[in-house]
């Protein structure tokens, strides 16, 4: 079987984004969504618009992001589209809160393993293709957080959200917290919500992973540890799964002194089950081919 692609550099640099998605040879059509986190207010570590800047241009992208289930600056339109201008967003981009009002876009997963329904912001039918810029780092409840987590909780609607944290339990944002899932049945729905929104985007879709920052908390906290390791480059590929294997990968062969931090709590949480989740489902692979870009 033929590897997957992913391209590798060491520079971090808004440049170096541009370059990285160059290598990939797409050229994302139509009208284009680029999901990113926007960073939960008090939040220290999240990728800054102006850091993006070039690559969004580049794309002619528009800032997507989709509201959270849990109390926060980012639980209502209201709130989040006040915290996108405190945090620049809205200053440099057209920013869509993609789940602002009305019913949710329902995605079919028939070969879903927990899940056979995703609820997506709505807007998403806007959108002909999609850029996925992710911050890699750690998660309290992924154990990582990259593209896979991007592309599902991410694209998740408030209601959708509920729904992947619970395995199918609930919409209600408001019983979430009563009804969480198995860590292992959360990891599977969310690799199964994942599938959807690829399969919706029809390979109109790439991804690039920032691997900056690096705490082994996600941007969706308020108060985060601070990075633990030291920068390692940005990722690129046209593989959700490879990039996030990629990104794993090397964050194990570190010889960095926070690295043993890192693995406990991608460990602590089983996150590597995502993948593997993924790509039993079959959109992706795990090989993959790591190709250093100067």
């Amino acid at each position: 079987m033929e590897k997957s692609k992913v391209y590798f550099c060491k520079e971090i640099t808004p440049e170096a984004i541009v370059k990285m998605y160059e290598v990939l040879g797409i050229s994302l059509p139509g009208k284009v969504a680029v999901k990113l986190h926007s960073g939960e207010k008090g939040n220290q570590n999240y990728l800054r618009p102006e850091f993006v800047k070039p690559i969004i241009e580049k794309v002619n992208g528009t800032v997507v992001e989709c509201n959270t289930a849990y109390e926060g600056a980012r639980n209502t339109t209201e709130k989040h589209e006040e915290l996108m201008k405190e945090h620049g967003w809205s200053k440099y981009f057209d920013v869509d809160i993609m789940d602002a009002e009305g019913d949710d876009l329902e995605l079919d997963i028939p070969e879903g393993k927990v899940i056979k329904k995703n609820y997506v912001g709505k807007n998403m039918k806007k959108y002909d293709s999609m850029l996925v810029l992710s911050h890699f780092k750690g998660h309290p409840m992924g154990g990582y957080g990259g593209a896979i987590k991007q592309l599902s909780i991410g694209c998740g609607s408030s209601a959708g959200k509920a729904w992947i944290h619970t395995a199918g339990k609930t919409l209600d944002q408001y019983k979430l917290w009563d009804n969480v899932a198995k860590q292992d049945k959360f990891l599977e729905a969310m690799a199964d919500s994942a599938k959807s929104v690829v399969e919706f985007f029809k390979g109109n879709i790439a991804y690039i992973n920032v691997m900056c920052n690096m705490s082994v908390d996600c941007d969706c906290c308020s108060v985060a540890e601070d990075p633990c390791m030291k920068d390692i480059g940005i990722l690129a590929s046209l593989d959700p799964i490879a990039i996030d294997q990629a990104c794993i990968d090397l964050v194990y062969n570190s010889k960095d002194p926070g690295r043993d931090h890192f693995v406990e709590r991608v460990e602590r949480q089983n996150g590597v089950h995502t993948i593997e989740a993924a790509a039993e489902l079959g959109y992706g692979r795990r090989e993959y081919e790591l190709i250093n870009v100067d």
